[in-house]
């Protein structure tokens, strides 16, 4: 009966004469006569296409509609050139073959990509880089981008490495469990779980913290209060530092955090702090959304995010995209995801240039206010860049519609490229830029935003876009984990409401913890990049590679012999 209740076809453009739905599995045939053809005077349906129209009715006459015992065939479904959308009005459009329709050029999907990498790992670039070394963070960067770039190459070979089996439809998944059996299904569905719970986590301590700087910031517009523990090179900018390190020898993110600003009144501090209260307001609003069933309703609700966070930096976007967009319109879908980065570029580059740069180099040694240039907390910033640079489980389907497949190692390339370039542009940037003196290099934050003091303008409207942006993507994260835990375990996306209930409890719980008692965003996702890289980054696609190497090797010497 579901089946029965599709539409002929997916979606219908008149003025192209496309569609995009034409799996020949799922679309149900049809035939029309070769009259008011439009835009093509000759009679394109044949005599064949007629015939095997003739045997369609016959199958759907032998039984009733709802029963699909007598489905036909796939050799009586007419091919893509024989099919024709009849319109009430008279006319009949060609229907254009799925796979020449849905594809997309290089620049497109190489932003698309960059799109996709991109997220709240930008943020504790800067820290990254402290934590390593002004020298040594660069050369990490660098480094980790050519490695799982290379990672990347092999999870996108990998799928062509299968002899005698049909992948065009398969995810990385499929292949570990081509390769592995069960353990690879497995392994790659846990480790894929790991990323998607740490990124709830971390929008969670990220809301909380825009959440309680917005109304901050509105708080001491209205009530007309100062803050003075900020410091500028200039008097103009303001930047502060809210979790002095006492330990400059030590790990800063196992310090106590405590607050530098100006208190606002008791009451305020009380019913508005950033730890004891704010991650518990956004129970009420989030954890509702994530128990709704519909699909629909998750991708809406994202789109309806960001429709309204598009006003506030429309102007930015425009001026970076308005050339692509002429010669691209279709790069507008891709550039309204980009619209935080673009406005986080545009706001360091702003703070560069009034902020000037303050670097002095100290190869292995510490000083009061500068840190040395290589450090041995590296690790840390490798295990932020393993999160920051992974699209490892979804590559292959970005790729899979690029228009020219030929070039999908270039793409690839240029895509990891372009996201390096960011990485180091804003994380290089706000190190170079920290004014030390009169604050030290061990004040920066793992979200760079800290630094900045609520009462500044144009950080209040980077914090209240992604805030808005981060609540309209959350629950679509929380159905994406529902999806593969649920359809897994129950073999149904929606096996009951308590099933889902509880879940959602103990993400929204995990987030909840984090923000009261461990509001790191730093550690969050180097852990998380850590555990969720092991796997799906490193170990499993040079594991499929060696093993297909393995295989290879193993059928050509059995043929020799």
């Amino acid at each position: 009966m579901d089946e029965d209740s599709k539409p002929l076809l997916g979606s219908v453009r008149a003025g192209e004469y496309y569609t995009d739905s034409l799996d020949p599995k799922q679309r149900r045939p049809f035939h029309v006569e070769p009259r008011n053809i439009v835009g093509d005077v000759q009679e394109r349906v044949s005599a064949e296409a007629a015939a095997l129209s003739s045997r369609v009715h016959y199958y759907g006459r032998l039984t009733a509609s709802s029963d699909r015992l007598l489905v036909p065939p796939d050799h009586v479904i007419p091919s893509p050139e024989d099919i024709y959308v009849y319109s009430p009005l008279g006319t009949a459009f060609k229907v254009q073959g799925g796979d020449s329709t849905a594809k997309n050029p290089s620049i497109v999907t190489i932003f698309a990509i960059w799109n996709t990498m991109m997220g709240t790992s930008i943020l504790s670039m800067p820290w990254g880089i402290k934590q390593a070394g002004f020298t040594l963070g660069i050369i990490i960067i660098v480094l980790m981008g050519l490695l799982t770039l290379y990672c990347c190459y092999r999870v996108l070979k990998s799928t062509k490495s299968i002899p005698h089996v049909d992948t065009s439809d398969w995810e990385f998944p499929d292949v570990c469990k081509y390769y592995f059996g069960g353990f690879g299904k497995w392994s790659s569905l846990v480790f894929s779980l790991v990323s998607l719970i740490g990124a709830m986590v971390v929008y969670w301590v990220l809301m909380s913290n825009f959440l309680f700087n917005t109304g901050k910031f509105i708080y001491n517009y209205v009530h007309n209060v100062s803050t003075s523990d900020a410091f500028g090179t200039n008097g103009t900018d303001r930047v502060i530092c809210p979790y002095p390190n006492l330990d400059p020898d030590g790990d800063s993110s196992t310090l106590q955090y405590y607050a530098g600003e100006n208190s606002t009144g008791p009451v305020f501090d009380r019913w508005w702090s950033k730890t004891n209260t704010i991650p518990f307001y956004l129970i009420v609003l989030l954890l509702p959304l994530l128990n709704f069933r519909s699909a629909s309703f998750f991708a809406r609700f994202t789109f309806l995010g960001m429709a309204f966070i598009l006003p506030a930096r429309v102007v930015v976007f425009l001026l970076s995209a308005c050339v692509l967009i002429l010669l691209y319109k279709r790069l507008s879908l891709v550039f309204t995801g980009t619209l935080s980065v673009v406005y986080l570029i545009f706001l360091v580059t702003y703070k560069a240039i009034r902020l000037g740069f303050h670097l002095d180099f100290h190869w292995f040694d510490s000083s009061t206010f500068f840190v040395p240039e290589f450090r041995s907390l590296f690790p840390q910033l490798s295990g932020v860049l393993t999160l920051a640079f992974f699209i490892h489980n979804c590559i292959i389907t970005l790729m899979k519609n690029n228009k020219h497949q030929e070039n999908n190692v270039r793409d690839l390339s240029l895509a990891y490229l372009l996201v390096g370039l960011t990485y180091l542009y804003v994380g290089v940037l706000i190190f170079a830029v920290f004014p030390s003196p009169p604050l030290s290099k061990e004040c920066i934050e793992p979200n760079f935003l800290d630094n900045f003091p609520s009462s500044d303008v144009l950080v209040f409207v980077a914090r209240a876009c992604l805030l808005f942006q981060m609540t309209s993507v959350y629950p679509l994260l929380g159905y994406l984990v529902r999806v593969q835990l649920m359809g897994q375990l129950f073999g149904d996306h929606y096996p009951g409401f308590l099933h889902v209930f509880i879940l959602n409890i103990l993400v929204v719980g995990a987030g909840v913890l984090m923000a009261r008692f461990y509001p790191n965003i730093g550690s969050i996702i180097r852990y998380s990049g850590a555990l969720c890289g092991l796997a799906l980054v490193f170990v499993l696609p040079s594991l499929i590679h060696l093993t297909s190497l393995n295989r290879r090797g193993s059928g050509q010497r059995g043929d020799a012999g």
